[in-house]
């Protein structure tokens, strides 16, 4: 298109979003004799969304975009998944078999298919290729899909995590000769120390567990001779875990999701979540807040609806069997952290 088409077409859309502002029905001459200026006109034309260290700015068209800061996903995959590794996803709406509602504040959103994501990475003699990185609506972070050539038996494909750095047509592997690069799966046994990971099994062939969310990392400490490996969590725990479970190499991707501000109410509705009423809003019935004449604090130290504390409170059973691979727990670290 010529410059001076797009100009147009750009002063043009200027000026309607401007009339619906304003109410002023200014002519495009009289609107370009203020705007049209050189770069300037570009620079105001491309100004309508900010994009700086992976975030997407919005300009405040409407007041739910005031505030507004989403993911840039202007390198994602832009079209649907693929197709034979998705399922129809059913909603419950917080309700169990019985229709009990086991889980408050849940209900609508939009629809999903779930994508079958390989957590195991059990496909040690085969190289992949990464065909694009997607969006996933059923978790934080991104997924990849991954081409696996069979020869004759022809290609195989199937969803991976992806990690940060790893792009389209870079190769994956798994098992003990895997080098060591964002995306490829080995045990921990083979993985040095100091290392990066994600995707970790907690029983040997169970498939990846922990650290699968935006961002998230564990550091491999040590490696005992008690055929148990030392990590550091995201939390601060250092906890083992068997030496023949196996990991991913590298930290997730999407970092940025953290910062990520949704603007308003409607956009939490579209992604399932029913809105929250505070206990001192309910009667006595309903939460050991409600009641009382007028406005109230509630009376006592926060609790949940069943009366339990919810400000510090633990509820992580004494004799847990987890308890015995904690090295040290999140409490702790976080103290010795606040020490130094």
């Amino acid at each position: 298109m010529p410059l001076a088409s797009s100009l147009q077409l750009g002063l043009k859309t200027l000026l309607c979003s401007r009339t619906l502002q304003t109410g002023s029905g200014l002519s495009v001459q009289s609107f370009a004799k203020h705007y049209v200026h050189g770069a300037y006109c570009l620079e105001f034309v491309a100004c309508w969304t900010t994009y700086r260290n992976g975030l997407k700015y919005w300009k405040p068209v409407t007041n739910g975009q005031r505030f507004r800061v989403t993911i840039d996903r202007r390198d994602i995959y832009q079209h649907g998944p693929f197709k034979p590794l998705t399922k129809g996803l059913r909603k419950t709406g917080g309700r169990n078999n019985t229709g009990q509602i086991t889980c408050w504040h849940r209900g609508g959103g939009c629809k999903r298919l779930y994508r079958f994501v390989d957590f195991k990475r059990e496909k040690e003699a085969l190289k992949g290729e990464v065909q694009r990185i997607e969006y996933d609506p059923n978790r934080t972070g991104y997924i990849a899909l991954v081409k696996y050539d069979r020869g004759e038996n022809g290609d195989m494909f199937s969803y991976i995590l992806a990690p940060q750095t790893l792009k389209p047509g870079d190769s994956v592997t798994s098992g003990t000769t895997a080098p060591l690069k964002p995306g490829n799966a080995l045990k921990l046994q083979n993985i040095p120390t100091g290392m990066k990971i994600h995707n970790i099994e907690l029983t040997p062939g169970k498939g990846g567990q922990m650290c699968r969310s935006a961002g998230c990392s564990s550091t491999l400490v040590q490696k005992g001779e008690d055929g148990y490996a030392v990590l550091r969590l995201p939390s601060g725990e250092q906890r083992k875990v068997s030496l023949h479970c196996r990991a991913s190499v590298g930290a997730m991707s999407n970092p940025q999701n953290k910062n990520r501000v949704i603007g308003k109410a409607g956009y939490k509705r579209l992604m399932g979540f029913r809105p929250t009423v505070r206990g001192v809003a309910m009667n006595p019935v309903d939460h050991p807040h409600g009641g009382g004449e007028g406005k109230t604090s509630g009376g006592r130290p926060s609790v949940s609806p069943w009366g339990v504390p919810c400000k510090g409170h633990r509820t992580r059973k004494k004799n847990k069997r987890s308890d015995k691979y904690i090295v040290l727990s999140r409490h702790k670290a976080k103290k010795r952290k606040r020490r130094k």
